[in-house]
């Protein structure tokens, strides 16, 4: 049933509406109507964003020419998308919503929160517009943002070839490759013809990463090796990596080439400044960041005083785990350091630390997946990879990603690990960023978020993806993960705290004039993190604004909800029923969070 079928049997049924047998088949026409505007919804936006579709394994059957294409990253594709995103908002705006049931509603909630905040994004001058991701992006080729450094990744990583068709396609992206490149390149140049270029100390990031890319193109390494791999499996002729070869040495190394000598030309004119706020109508575009990033209308200086009083707060928490392992003396950040200096928690150096870090993960992964049932009623078993991130990547990754896996189960939640050196990571905090990235946060939640309609498993949201990683540390916290190790349980909280000082660190930066260095020293003396870790991390915020506010409020949302069913239900609360109601929720912006809760307190009291 299409909207017009739907609107119609709404019309008809109106003088019977009183009945309950039309009633409730007048709702269920109209919630059909509902899932199929959608599910259409859906598709439009995977026509302009195809590799989500092979992320999410749906490029198949009558999709499955989606295979072999990419995004277009042009001025034109970019105002395309926005067209699209336009017309699709006025569909779901337009559709009645009167009777619906509480899931549907969040499903069209959802949608015109997305779809709302991204063109909002689209009607500024720059950037890259996140459509339910994460990446506020105003520099379109960083040293985390970018074609070469997504595509090898996501054509290793994600891309099946079991015939000649996925080899074909395979191929087919490939040729497009040098035509997405020079999109960027377009929009790279009409930013700099703004006055908008990348703080210097990033582009010399990027510019390294350039070189060590198109040296890999150089020798095959970025694609054709990556396919030769998968074509050997299945069992076909190497002439497709043969063709992957010839594009990479040629048309993709030329267009990445331009790229770079773009990025060369933005160093001759950029400045040392972190801030997008000093960028033309920089301040515009960190006030719609922080929306996109929260999905709040906080201010700048709301989002600071929240993380300096959460940080207190949090500290408070550390101070008598301190005292009783014995650091005594020196502020919080201080003994921290000390504790991060300690050998008996340091992993060896080279690839020995490497392969004891990857058994950590595993062990502490086993259990907490023996721990799900204490904490849901609902239970997913994920198909989960730990992998480490690319090398060359990580000079500009964080220590840590994870995510689901595809909609299929076909490809892997992952959980990638950055080990450029040991010294990223410590054995107190390593357990906690486990729990964030795999289990009970990023993979086991997007399990959940792929079992809804195609559109919610599109969307996600920073502060409920990133909030919910966080109370996922918390139930590990909750379930017993530190009862034995109480250095752990600082390593967790030192976490927390690490998040709270990203929503002071990032308005800073972006808001109040801090320094790149100001802000690294923020970390390292109020919350004694590791420099070689922080660097990297605050390099990430001058590169995605207002991203690293929405971790803390999110999960300090999800948290006040809790207490919030707790206090209303009484006796009736339930923990485990709690934990259902915001991961079965799906992925959502704060303000539909709370009504999902709204409607899981009336439920159960009830």
């Amino acid at each position: 049933m299409n909207r017009r079928q739907a609107l119609g049997a709404l019309g008809a049924g109106t003088a019977l509406a009183t009945l309950p047998g039309c009633a409730r088949t007048l709702a269920g026409a109209q919630a059909t109507g509902a899932d199929a505007l959608l599910e259409s919804v859906a598709w439009n936006l995977l026509e302009h964003e195809p590799e989500r579709a092979t992320s999410l394994g749906v490029d198949t059957g009558a999709h499955a020419y989606l295979r072999g294409r990419l995004e277009e990253q042009s001025p034109a594709g970019q105002d395309a998308l926005a067209a699209t995103l336009r017309r699709d908002l006025a569909r779901v705006r337009a559709f009645p919503k009167s009777g619906l049931d509480g899931e549907t509603l969040t499903n069209l909630e959802v949608v015109e929160s997305a779809y709302d905040v991204a063109l909002e994004g689209f009607a500024l001058p720059y950037g890259d517009v996140p459509i339910g991701t994460w990446r506020t992006a105003p520099y379109v080729v960083i040293q985390n943002v970018g074609t070469y450094l997504d595509m090898p990744r996501f054509m290793d990583a994600n891309v099946k070839v079991e015939n000649a068709q996925d080899a074909d396609a395979f191929v087919a992206r490939l040729e497009q490759m040098p035509a997405v490149l020079d999109g960027e390149l377009a929009r790279m140049r009409e930013a700099r013809g703004m006055g908008v270029t990348p703080p210097a100390f990033l582009l010399d990031k990027a510019i390294g990463q350039m070189e060590q890319t198109i040296a890999s193109a150089g020798k095959g390494e970025l694609f054709a090796a990556s396919l030769r791999g998968k074509t050997s499996a299945a069992g076909l002729p190497d002439q497709y990596a043969e063709r992957a070869l010839a594009l990479e040495n040629g048309r993709i190394a030329v267009a990445l080439a331009r790229q770079l000598a773009e990025l060369r030309a933005e160093r001759a004119v950029a400045s040392n400044d972190p801030g997008i706020s000093s960028r033309p109508r920089g301040e515009e575009f960190y006030r719609w960041a922080l929306r996109s990033s929260t999905t709040t209308l906080l201010s700048p200086d709301e989002i600071h005083r929240q993380g300096l009083e959460e940080l207190e707060a949090l500290h408070g928490r550390m101070e008598p785990i301190l005292q009783e392992i014995g650091y005594t003396s020196g502020t919080v950040g201080e003994r921290m350091q000390q504790l991060g200096a300690d050998p008996r928690y340091k992993f060896a150096e080279g690839d020995k630390g490497r392969a004891e870090i990857m058994a950590f993960i595993e062990g502490r992964i086993d259990w907490i997946k023996a721990q799900m049932p204490r904490a849901f009623h609902t239970l997913v078993d994920p198909n989960l990879e730990v992998r480490r991130i690319p090398p060359a990547e990580e000079v500009g990754a964080p220590g840590a990603y994870g995510g689901a896996g595809s909609k299929d189960g076909s490809i892997p939640g992952r959980f990638w690990i950055n080990l450029r050196t040991t010294d990223l990571h410590r054995k107190y905090d390593l357990a906690d960023l486990t729990f964030h990235e795999s289990i009970p946060g990023h993979v086991w939640e997007g399990e959940y978020s792929n079992r809804l309609p195609l559109i919610r498993s599109i969307l996600a949201f920073n502060p409920f993806s990133e909030g919910w990683a966080l109370y996922g540390e918390q139930l590990a916290d909750e379930l017993g993960a530190y009862d034995d190790f109480k250095v752990g349980r600082l390593g967790y909280l030192q976490s927390l705290a690490f998040r709270a000082c990203r929503m002071v660190v990032d308005t800073g930066l972006h808001s109040k004039g801090w320094s790149r260095d100001q802000a690294v020293r923020f970390f390292v003396e109020r919350n004694g993190s590791k420099r070689e870790e922080v660097e990297s991390e605050v390099d990430r915020y001058c590169s995605w604004p207002g991203q690293a506010t929405g971790y803390k409020l999110g999960h300090s949302r999800i948290v006040g909800l809790r207490e919030r069913a707790r206090n209303e239900l009484g006796s009736a609360y339930d923990f485990k029923g709690f934990n259902d109601a915001v991961v079965l929720g799906g992925n959502a912006p704060m303000d539909v969070l709370e009504k999902n809760i709204e409607r899981y307190i009336a439920r159960t009291r009830d």
